[in-house]
């Protein structure tokens, strides 16, 4: 049965990663400026924000999601995550606990990288001044390399026997070192096309295996840079350094602790703020709008009134949003996720709970290129289905490729 998506959350000690945790889900996670606050792997639901259905077909006054919410068509999806205690350089070896730390990781579909783009703490999470944060992008990812590089070349010469004796292919013996990373033969099949290695494996020079592992590592881990601490006044030189340095797709500029901070003003009454927005209301802003009740919002006293004032000035105004839940978006760009609505009438989009007046209760996220058969198999488990209806009450092939827009509102109707 299809499982379903994990988004890792790494980092060093102190760039803000359980910070960003806090503000992607409800979990309280141990904040701190130590090295090892999170020792254990910690999974929690984070939601990811996408556009729902109901706004497709002009419902989202009656769309009532069983999970997360939906705010003017805009849906907050429970996507699972992984916070994995701090990594340091020679986590590989076992400095710092760190070959635990990167054991956690192994069935990541795609990770979360937080940076302290302000330069202020060094590569193991020590305040500082003048650090270059890019030195965290490159010396984090050969961490997994040569973790994953270390367990493969320990019993490379065992690895090459077996292949030579059975007459394996290559993409066989790789995913069998590799299906405990949670890879498939398909994972393996895209590295090797994409390095087009002529030679048989028993042959491969260190090098080579170098190679594949970099290729494997870039293919199962698809990262996403989350910039945080933004606005520092030493972070513009190097977000500047490090957009020269990766693709501009990977990167997300983030204040984490300004989300934090704007969401628990919402929850004590004092701001009118929707996660990820670009705007944040005060009661004053509310009154020059018209509302002479100001939204019911609580008076600020003048020490908060300028916080809030120097939060959208810095951050909000300049970047367009704290940048928190464009994280786990583009973390979901670059895995292709597409969200399911199965619903047990295909004509109204209502489901057994809540009656008509409820459409759209759930959502699912599953993988590109996955089948309505995938869909159903996540859904119903093994439940012999008799056929699947899509939108307009068209019978749909169990075969048929799930997209945005297509086949991705489902009817599966039991049976055999």
């Amino acid at each position: 049965m299809p499982r379903d998506p994990l988004i890792g959350l790494v980092g060093k000690p102190s760039s803000g990663k359980s910070t960003t945790l806090n503000s992607l889900t409800d979990a309280t996670s141990k904040v701190g400026n130590f090295p090892f606050t999170t020792i254990d792997p910690q999974r929690a639901i984070g939601y990811l924000q996408i556009e729902c259905a109901c706004k497709r077909y002009d419902l989202t006054d009656k769309c009532k999601p069983n999970y997360g919410g939906c705010h003017e068509g805009r849906r907050s999806v429970p996507i699972e995550l992984l916070d994995v205690a701090g990594l340091v350089p020679g986590a590989h070896e076992g400095k710092g606990l760190g070959n635990k730390f990167l054991d956690d990781l192994r069935h990541a579909d795609a990770l979360i990288h937080v940076v302290d783009v302000s330069g202020t703490t060094d590569a193991e999470g020590k305040a500082t001044r003048g650090y270059d944060p890019s030195n965290d992008i490159v010396w984090l990812r050969s961490e997994i390399v040569r973790w994953i590089q270390g367990n493969l070349m320990e019993k490379w010469g065992s690895i090459k026997r077996r292949h030579v004796a059975i007459k394996a292919t290559a993409v066989e013996t790789l995913q069998q070192q590799f299906s405990g990373y949670g890879s498939t033969s398909q994972t393996v099949q895209r590295c090797l096309d994409r390095l087009q290695i002529k030679e048989p494996l028993e042959h491969w020079s260190n090098e080579t295996v170098e190679k594949v592992v970099n290729a494997f590592t870039d293919e199962k881990f698809p990262t996403v840079f989350a910039l945080n601490k933004i606005d520092h006044p030493d972070a513009d030189k190097n977000i500047s350094k490090i957009s020269r340095m990766q693709d501009p797709k990977s990167i997300v500029l983030c204040s984490a602790i300004s989300e934090v901070f704007l969401r628990r003003l919402a929850k004590q009454g004092y701001v009118k703020y929707v996660e990820g927005s670009e705007f944040v209301d005060t009661r004053e802003d509310l009154i020059e709008m018209g509302d002479p009740e100001g939204g019911g919002l609580r008076e600020m006293d003048e020490k908060l009134k300028t916080r809030v004032e120097n939060l959208k000035d810095m951050v909000l105004y300049r970047f367009g949003s704290t940048g928190v839940v464009q994280c786990l978006s583009r973390a979901a760009e670059l895995l292709g996720l597409v969200p399911v609505f199965p619903v047990r009438n295909i004509h109204t989009f209502a489901s057994a709970a809540g009656g008509a007046n409820a459409v759209f209760r759930d959502c699912v996220l599953v993988k590109k290129n996955s089948t309505v058969g995938d869909v159903a198999r996540k859904v119903m488990g093994d439940v012999p289905i008799a056929y699947v209806e899509g939108a307009g009450g068209i019978r749909v092939s169990e075969d048929e490729i799930v997209e945005v827009g297509k086949h991705d509102i489902l009817s599966f109707k039991v049976g055999r």
